[in-house]
């Protein structure tokens, strides 16, 4: 039942989350309440009935998002792994990396599942030449870690006994009583290390009677699916006679399993974070309606939101690991994008109660919305009249 225990986080501490839904989840035998989020009572308060031209407001929005694209097309990755002479592992994956930090998690995967001391010493060649390389599908839906999971794993697996049965030949040690610990094999019932794994591939290269180079390659097809889900809460202040917005504060809060690598999945959320910025309040491709031709196709003209339009960008995780996924993890490519603009539409909606509907909400838009709800009164044209 352990195994099994699902962590909730709950939004919201109003009369039905405290009296109702909180006791039914605390009430069963596999649920655990890992976080509580409700508003700030004291902002609460001094947000209240804002009259004045600068105001403040917070804003949330919630999302989930799909892992890969199974069941409506083909998901599939494969892994090839070559054991060196010095003790080190080639891995190659047709996963892409794009910058993202996916070769590194590649590495830590390999290196957990084959028993290494440190995942430096798996070598990522990543070069995907379909000449070279075993297929991949591709850099989209949030899929990678998920996907090449699968195949990294198995294969890790195929190599790993190939070692052992290899070891049990020079050692005559039974394949069930030796595991590969830090690099070395070691006899299960003492600990004993038996050889290190460059002594065993030294060994198994040159052996005159039986020589044999270690590798093996897998493909794994995946049937299962995952879903990723998280939040944005973000605080601004808007200056209504400029028509301009200034984000105060944003949070994202990501349940995306199994953290592989925490520095890197933070930093991934603070990219999709920006990226959120930019579409709720600067971002919008431009065309001329003749021709069709972009205007803004530079980064000069096209208004990409910086680290001066960026507050402190906080990154949260809640680990639920997903038990369809070798190694528990689930998507967090594009997640962190996803809510980052609804927040901050929320949050404006709450400071001067005006819904917006459309992005990027820019200080054009804002002046039309907010002359069209009597916030903007344009008094020098009323005495010109």
């Amino acid at each position: 039942m352990e195994k099994n225990r699902v962590r909730w986080g709950v939004l919201g501490c109003s009369g039905i989350g405290k009296n109702r839904t909180i006791p039914a989840m605390l009430s069963t035998s596999n649920a655990e309440l890992y976080a509580i989020a409700g508003r700030n009572e004291e902002k609460l308060k001094a947000y209240a009935n804002q009259t004045g031209p600068i105001r403040r407001g917070i804003g949330l929005a919630t999302f989930w998002y799909n892992t890969a694209v199974f069941p409506i097309s083909l998901e599939t990755s494969s892994c090839r792994l070559q054991l060196n002479l010095d003790g080190t592992v080639n891995l190659q994956v047709g996963e892409t990396e794009i910058g993202q930090g996916a070769d590194t998690a590649y590495a830590q995967m390999c290196a957990e599942i084959l028993g290494l001391s440190d995942y430096k010493k798996v070598h990522v060649l990543s070069c995907q030449d379909t000449d070279v390389t075993p297929t991949g599908l591709g850099a989209y839906a949030s899929r990678q870690t998920f996907t090449a999971g699968f195949s990294i794993r198995q294969t890790s697996e195929l190599l790993k006994r190939k070692i052992l049965e290899y070891a049990c030949e020079v050692t005559r040690q039974a394949t069930y009583n030796m595991d590969i610990i830090d690099s070395n094999i070691v006899r299960i019932t003492d600990g004993r290390v038996l050889m290190s794994l460059s002594e065993l591939s030294m060994t198994a290269q040159y052996n005159p009677v039986h020589s044999e180079h270690l590798t093996a390659e897998s493909t794994y097809t995946i049937r299962n699916n995952a879903y990723s889900f998280g939040c944005t809460f973000a605080e601004v202040e808007v200056d209504i006679p400029m028509c301009k917005v200034k984000l105060l504060n944003i949070v994202n809060v990501h349940d995306c399993g199994k953290l592989i690598n925490p520095a890197l999945a933070e930093a991934q959320v603070h990219g999709g974070m920006s990226m959120g910025i930019g579409y709720g309040l600067s971002e919008q491709l431009l065309f001329d309606e003749k021709t069709g031709r972009p205007l803004n196709n530079n980064l000069l003209d096209y208004k990409l939101s910086t680290v001066m339009d960026h507050p402190h960008l906080e990154a949260q995780f809640v680990e639920n690991p997903e038990p369809t996924s070798p190694f528990g993890t689930k998507a967090l490519g594009e997640p962190p994008a996803c809510s980052g603009a609804p927040a901050i539409r929320n949050a404006i909606l709450q400071a001067t109660g005006v819904a917006i509907d459309k992005t990027p909400i820019t200080p054009h838009v804002l002046f039309a919305e907010f002359t069209k709800a009597g916030l903007i009164h344009d008094d020098w044209e009323k005495e010109g009249k």
